[in-house]
């Protein structure tokens, strides 16, 4: 399948942008009467037919559009503390978007040793994730925001917060997330949470832990990313 990604398509005749176009013509070598395939990030999928392909315009007819392509069950928003160095957040963007996710907010806590992130290098991160897994679906970026405002207003049915605190209530993730919902889970800088910002989370999410051993932040986020998608899954899978 030759997967393209475009936000912009509508109606049956559409323009590439140049960067697509280039890689029609110049990468895939396509011609007149190829058929590839766009995403618009909404879940739509357009299979279209090249009508005229050069490096910096290339039009397409579209001959049929498929709703809802790949639609998850589920609803997974992953709050994370952005790490140092950033092409660790990078692989987990990548990674959760192969496996499936639907929003990502940067969140700065206490112990956030990186406290500016650039959202359109995520994006693009992303982008480039979602069309090499054939993904319909453009998973949200936000911008960074303080931890405190995140918990103030996250809005999801489920709310999990991994922390490292050993107080012995913490319930392992794949046990207690339930399938076809909206899931958000909470995931702490190298330093974890401070013990101020643990109190308030558990005041409305979940304490949970995502297996025996401690994991680096960004793959602690894609566990929990594996487990949510492997429950849904299952859940799939047994009818």
């Amino acid at each position: 399948m030759r997967f393209f990604y475009d936000n912009t398509i509508s109606g049956q005749f559409h323009t590439l942008s140049e960067e697509e176009s280039n890689h029609c013509a110049r990468v895939l070598r396509l011609k007149p009467g190829d058929e590839i395939f766009i995403a618009d990030g909404q879940g739509n999928l357009h299979r279209s037919q090249i009508e005229t392909i050069d490096h910096k315009r290339t039009t397409v007819q579209v001959v049929e559009t498929i709703a809802e392509y790949n639609k998850l069950p589920y609803r997974l928003h992953i709050a994370i503390a952005p790490t140092k160095n950033m092409d660790r957040m990078e692989w987990f963007l990548e990674k959760a978007t192969e496996i499936g996710i639907s929003e990502i907010t940067p969140i700065i806590c206490h112990n956030s040793e990186r406290k500016v992130v650039k959202t359109d290098r995520m994006n693009r991160i992303v982008e480039a994730a979602m069309k090499q897994s054939y993904k319909a679906y453009h998973p949200i970026v936000n911008e960074a925001v303080k931890f405190s405002d995140f918990v103030k207003n996250d809005c999801s049915e489920q709310k999990f917060v991994a922390h490292c605190e050993d107080d012995g209530k913490r319930i392992y993730l794949a046990d207690v997330v339930k399938p076809k919902t909206s899931v958000t889970v909470l995931i702490g800088p190298e330093g974890d949470f401070s013990h101020d910002e643990i109190e308030a989370a558990l005041q409305k999410y979940t304490p949970v832990t995502l297996g025996n051993s401690r994991l680096r932040t960004e793959t602690a986020a894609l566990v929990a990313c594996d487990i949510v998608s492997i429950v849904n899954q299952m859940t799939m899978d047994n009818g």
